[in-house]
């Protein structure tokens, strides 16, 4: 006789708890990765009286690697690389392999606004401390290279007397606010943002409520659009509303490197002097919500893909502004990119005159002699701009020729090539730490080749394409969102040698043609092609397009075989 079976319980499925993302809103306080627990071990903020009373006293052995690594870049300071590391060894080398004992040093230029006096502060410091080296970057920031921390503290001193600073130009903070290079002088813009940005920087940077952030945070803020609005974590649009009048869209979300996205319209008119107020409730939802378990996934843009628009503007209304936003407009997009290369009029009858340097790379005697050159037209306003351009304000229409030729005759052309006007290059293999490939060198030799090449078919070039060069991943170049993205990668020639190459990126932008660029399956070229690749392609456009076909609108509809 068998034994009598015992019924055994049927058991609870267990449910998989949802793993916290870090959000200090709820609840996720303790630190959960390198990062953030160096910044709850002390304020970055606090790293200033250690340069000035420790680190520049004993040298860059001084320095502690907690800060050297991490606090520093709160005021702008990152480690260069180490001279003679090729890019295939980038990802297998210590952070301290890397390092060189002298800095990368971003100014933070709000708007990239500047009077000649600045600049030629910019420029001394630049020749005094920085070997002459000074870039335009897309930020509208002024970046040197070979920076020793002995002179950190005297290079602080000559800018904080001129009214700039270096206070939080990089790391998990506020970063430095895009603005219109032609603010207040534009008759295309509908309302001018420099009260709103200057409102923001005086009250906002710099403050321990907002210097401790999941992942940096990029504002843009302009009465038309020329600061890629569509890219930044935040971004206030001039747009007209039928009843309140000039005012301002807000976009929130949008970023690139690795993940990129479009940021999103919330779908609201912020009159202007409302901006830092709202301003203020997006970041604040972005230090409390935002996600800081991963670094990967820290950017709002995060956060804004995972809730929507309508949750996001939800949360920012009921819980930070206590208050519900005006519904609004979105903006009419421009036919063109807007860079402001070229002589234009302003509403009060002079003329600003933009000029395009190769990829951003002037220096200290180039910006010198740009002040020297404006003053000498009348002028003591220049703008740098979100597209490594250079623009100089208020010269009067007698002048305006004058200075066209003393820019040109210092690299600076108003009237550029579409391959001068449209290329862009971060900082690449030359000084960067993350970058695999060198970019302003070969953004230089390609500009001049292409200005060769392709000069039988140069006026027929409606709009430029742009050509953006990236050392690595991160896209600091934006390369998808050029007409041709090239993101640095060691490949393999024909061969089979690893060399420096690029990944292609094809018909990506912004405004009309707001999206990322067509990725070619496994196609890359080596750098030593690169030439040779843009040529072509960029004749078969010209051979391919229809009436008025923007390069974006071709690549969409075109054969591969033409874009290889």
């Amino acid at each position: 006789m068998s034994s009598p079976t015992r019924e055994t319980p049927a058991r609870t499925p267990r449910v998989k708890q949802k793993r916290g993302e870090g959000q200090w809103a709820l609840g996720y306080r303790e630190p959960l990765n390198p990062n953030e627990r160096s910044k709850k071990d002390d304020n970055p903020l606090n790293v200033r009286a250690r340069i000035e009373n420790i680190y520049a006293r004993g040298g860059f052995d001084s320095i502690d690697p907690g800060d050297l690594r991490g606090r520093f870049r709160w005021f702008g300071l990152y480690t260069q690389r180490k001279p003679g590391i090729d890019g295939g060894r980038t990802a297998t080398l210590e952070p301290e392999e890397l390092d060189d004992r002298y800095f990368m040093l971003r100014v933070r230029l709000d708007g990239g606004a500047l009077t000649t006096e600045q600049l030629a502060v910019l420029a001394e410091i630049s020749q005094t401390h920085a070997r002459d080296t000074a870039d335009i970057t897309d930020r509208q920031n002024i970046q040197y290279h070979w920076i020793q921390i002995e002179d950190v503290p005297t290079i602080w001193a000559k800018l904080e007397k001129a009214g700039m600073t270096t206070l939080e130009a990089c790391g998990d903070s506020p970063r430095v606010i895009l603005g219109s290079p032609v603010a207040g002088i534009s008759a295309d813009e509908i309302i001018d943002g420099t009260p709103a940005i200057d409102e923001i920087k005086r009250r906002y940077i710099g403050d321990p409520r907002y210097s401790n952030l999941p992942r940096k945070f990029k504002t843009a803020v302009s009465g038309q659009q020329d600061v890629a609005h569509e890219i930044n974590d935040i971004a206030f649009v001039g747009v007209n509303h039928p009843e309140h009048g000039p005012g301002f869209d807000l976009w929130v979300g949008g970023g690139l490197s690795t993940n990129p996205m479009i940021g999103q319209r919330l779908g609201a008119w912020v009159p202007l002097d409302e901006v830092p107020d709202v301003w203020e409730g997006v970041i604040s939802v972005f230090r409390d919500y935002g996600y800081r378990r991963l670094r990967a996934r820290a950017r709002i843009k995060f956060l804004v893909k995972d809730w929507g628009a309508e949750k996001f503007r939800q949360v920012l209304e009921d819980e930070y502004l206590k208050r519900k936003l005006t519904d609004g407009p979105a903006p009419e997009v421009p036919a063109t990119q807007i860079d402001h290369v070229g002589v234009h009029p302003q509403i009060d009858g002079k003329f600003y005159v933009g000029a395009a340097p190769v990829a951003g790379r002037v220096s200290g005697a180039t910006l010198l002699a740009v002040a020297k050159a404006a003053e000498r037209a009348g002028s003591n306003r220049v703008r740098l701009t979100p597209h490594q351009k250079l623009v100089v304000l208020d010269v009067p229409e007698a002048e305006v020729s004058g200075l066209k030729t003393e820019l040109a005759d210092l690299g600076l052309q108003t009237e550029p090539s579409p391959w001068r006007r449209g290329v862009m290059a971060c900082t690449g293999l030359e000084f960067c730490k993350l970058a695999i490939v060198e970019t302003k060198a070969r953004a230089i030799e390609l500009v001049t080749d292409l200005e060769k090449r392709l000069a039988d078919i140069q006026a027929e070039i409606e709009n430029p394409v742009t050509v953006h060069l990236n050392g690595c991943p991160n896209s600091c170049a934006r390369v998808q969102t050029a007409d041709i993205g090239l993101k640095g990668q060691i490949v393999t020639d024909d061969d089979g040698n690893q060399v420096e190459g690029f990944q292609v990126h094809l018909g990506g932008g912004l405004g009309l043609d707001a999206g990322f660029g067509r990725k070619l399956r496994g196609h890359k070229v080596t750098a030593s092609e690169l030439t040779a690749y843009v040529e072509r392609v960029v004749r078969a456009y010209v051979a391919g397009r229809e009436s008025g076909e923007r390069f974006a609108q071709w690549v969409l509809r075109a054969d591969e075989g033409l874009l290889q």
